[in-house]
């Protein structure tokens, strides 16, 4: 596995830490289908919560938010659209949150919770 997997995989293990932490249940991680994918579904309170995550190990290309694009948020909401049609999931109340995570050298990693994106 490359290094940038073996770092995203970091950065998604602390954001499902980071949710359950805050007594979300982890539904699923990388769902994905041909029109995109989602980093994290969790659910809390019978509401859902679609979550783009973004790690970052350092601001030279500016901070882990600034990766979210209207074109990626186009290909997420195309890809919960999907998830809630698959999943035959109905009446339901969601969001969608990023999670912007940066970890810069001998520093903690830095959590940013981002609600309602979308």
């Amino acid at each position: 596995m490359d290094k940038r997997r073996v770092f995203g995989n970091r950065g998604e293990d602390l954001a499902a830490s980071f949710f359950v932490s805050r007594g979300f249940r982890v539904v699923a991680r990388n769902w994905s289908c041909r029109l995109g994918e989602i980093d994290l579904i969790a659910e809390k309170e019978g509401k859902l919560h679609f979550v783009e995550i973004k790690t970052r190990h350092s601001l030279d290309f500016g901070y882990p938010e600034e990766a979210i694009t209207p074109t990626k948020l186009k290909h997420l909401a195309r890809a919960i659209e999907t998830y809630l049609r698959d999943k035959a999931v109905e009446d339901v109340e969601y969001q969608v949150d990023a999670l912007a995570i940066l970890v810069l050298p001998g520093e903690r990693p830095n959590l940013r919770l981002i609600e309602n994106i979308l």
